[in-house]
């Protein structure tokens, strides 16, 4: 079980379970505490938009989160990620639909440029795990949570123009 506290001043927020929408409970959110569990914090209601994660920690202030790569000031909507036990597996593809190279992962992998010579990934299938890929190598820049299932198009998703090129398993105990 995760626990999230949303704002450090004024009014505040506990969340212990996933959250699609906090403007029914704050107008803005500049701060947060994650005291257990690991969370995927949106820009966005309905866990849409620019996505960061989020272990245990305190993150005082959004707006200096920001220059550190972090692409949004405040916090609309937030995702728990239960923890996995097991194996991890997923299968990325050059384009969408399932289309051009594709290769299956079991580790992280810092560069698929390098790794396969991969330039882009427009779509996958998790099969088991939970997953963080990343729009540069290194694991940098903008992130996607991705959890079990099929993602059959990233730009289809919000992600029109985007490439993303590692990924990297969630392993914490979150």
């Amino acid at each position: 079980m995760g626990y999230l506290l949303m704002n450090f001043q004024g009014r505040s927020y506990e969340c212990m379970s996933d959250c699609a929408d906090m403007s029914s409970y704050l107008s803005r959110c500049q701060s947060c505490r994650v005291e257990s569990g690991c969370f995927m914090i949106y820009d966005r209601p309905n866990y849409m938009g620019n996505q960061y994660f989020m272990r245990r920690g305190e993150y005082h202030d959004m707006q200096r989160m920001m220059s550190m790569g972090m692409m949004f000031d405040s916090i609309r909507s937030c995702r728990m990620i239960p923890y996995h036990r097991g194996q991890f597996r997923m299968k990325i593809y050059e384009r969408e639909n399932y289309g051009g190279q594709s290769y299956e992962l079991m580790d992280d992998c810092d560069s698929i440029m390098d790794r396969y010579r991969m330039s882009d990934c427009q779509s996958c299938n998790v099969m088991d795990g939970h997953w963080l890929m990343y729009e540069q190598p290194h694991y940098r820049g903008r992130m996607m949570y991705l959890r079990p299932g099929e993602y059959r198009s990233f730009r289809d998703m919000g992600f029109s123009g985007m490439r993303f090129m590692s990924m990297r398993r969630i392993t914490d105990m979150c």
